[in-house]
């Protein structure tokens, strides 16, 4: 594809800048922090998509770009990449996760029970237009139960492999150190595991969701039944340099496991998991790694198909590039229509200029 050099008109770049930040308005940090405490939800995909957990720069990425959310995902990354890599921190385990919602819709009694947590999955949704007539909404509060759900709850692919439903775990003998890193090595297919796994964590929600969609309406092989979905807080565990390990803090996780019909004598699991709570994106991303098997080359479901179009800040680039000067190339195309039409015009002339040089009988 060939671009061509535009040439002046910087004043009118400055200005259609300066347009877009006058519209926005001044950002403080008043503005960044009431962003980051009324949309908490948000803030959580940003931070998932961009690989970098932060609210407070999160939230300053969606005031600075108006909630433009590729936008947003796409300065954070890019601020990202100026970051040293100081530490690499311990697997998190399932069972150490400090979870506040755990469902599963294949089995009612599992080990540890169910545990709604915050969702609006049973709730109307009516928009509360009386805010805007000057009557606040208050959210009426909690009542505690009689007794707290235990805050650590085991992994229920584990009571699964117990009771021969699930395969056994094979250990990976892969140092930490030594663990592929999406954001600083390329993607390349046949993806490993860890690869797609990371892709899908950071892939934007709405692609994930549409492939994950079509897998679940019968575009792929296997239709999900979620296995075990988790909202949690997850301890980030480092090695300081002198050999002892602390806590540098807690991030907001979410994982899901789907499984679907047996094979080999065992259930199926796909698998998911990103920062901060997104229950969609972490379900269809299963689904997606649960069809991964077998897909056919080409299909929504194949990994090369779903990773590179889930792929935001990429996508949204090259649609964006489509915006630039594509003046050379479009001049071609018309420079071959308009021949096109010329031969075409002389083509039709030509009969019946013949018709009337014929001599009468």
């Amino acid at each position: 594809m060939a671009y061509v050099a535009t040439r002046g008109g910087e004043k009118a770049i400055d200005q259609a800048e300066r347009l877009f930040r006058q519209d926005l308005g001044a950002i403080d940090a008043e503005r960044v922090a009431a962003i980051r405490k009324s949309m908490p939800y948000l803030i959580d995909r940003v931070m998932g998509e961009a690989s970098l957990y932060d609210e407070e720069l999160a939230a300053l990425a969606l005031a600075q770009t108006g909630g433009e959310l590729s936008e947003a995902v796409l300065v954070l990354r890019a601020w990202r990449t100026t970051q040293p890599r100081i530490a690499i921190a311990a697997p998190v385990q399932q069972a150490d996760l400090l979870t506040q919602r755990r469902i599963s819709a294949a089995f009612k009694d599992i080990p540890g029970g169910q545990i709604l947590g915050p969702t609006l999955d049973y709730s109307h949704r009516v928009l509360a237009t009386d805010v805007l007539e000057g009557t606040p909404f208050s959210p009426p509060e909690v009542e505690a139960a009689d007794r707290p759900a235990p805050a650590r709850q085991p992994a229920l692919a584990d009571w699964q492999r117990r009771q021969g439903l699930v395969a056994p775990a094979t250990e990976s003998d892969v140092a930490a150190e030594d663990i592929p890193d999406l954001t600083r090595e390329p993607l390349l297919f046949p993806a490993s595991r860890a690869h797609r796994l990371q892709s899908l964590a950071r892939a934007e929600t709405g692609g994930v969701l549409a492939l994950g969609y079509a897998a679940m309406r019968g575009y792929g092989n296997a239709h999900p039944t979620v296995n075990e979905l988790r909202l949690a807080e997850a301890e980030v565990v480092v090695r300081h340099p002198r050999g002892t390990s602390f806590s540098a803090g807690r991030v907001r996780v979410s994982q899901a496991e789907v499984t679907s019909k047996e094979k080999g004598g065992y259930l199926e699991l796909g698998f998911a998991a990103t920062f901060g709570w997104n229950e969609v994106k972490v379900i269809a991303a299963a689904t997606l790694d649960l069809n991964s098997a077998e897909a056919p080359v080409g299909s929504a479901v194949h990994e090369e198909f779903y990773l590179y179009h889930t792929e935001s800040v990429e996508a949204s680039g090259f649609c964006i590039h489509f915006k630039l000067p594509h003046y050379v190339t479009f001049q071609s195309v018309l420079d071959a229509m308009r021949d096109a039409k010329a031969k075409q015009a002389t083509a039709s002339a030509a009969p019946a200029e013949i018709l009337q040089t014929e001599p009468a009988e």
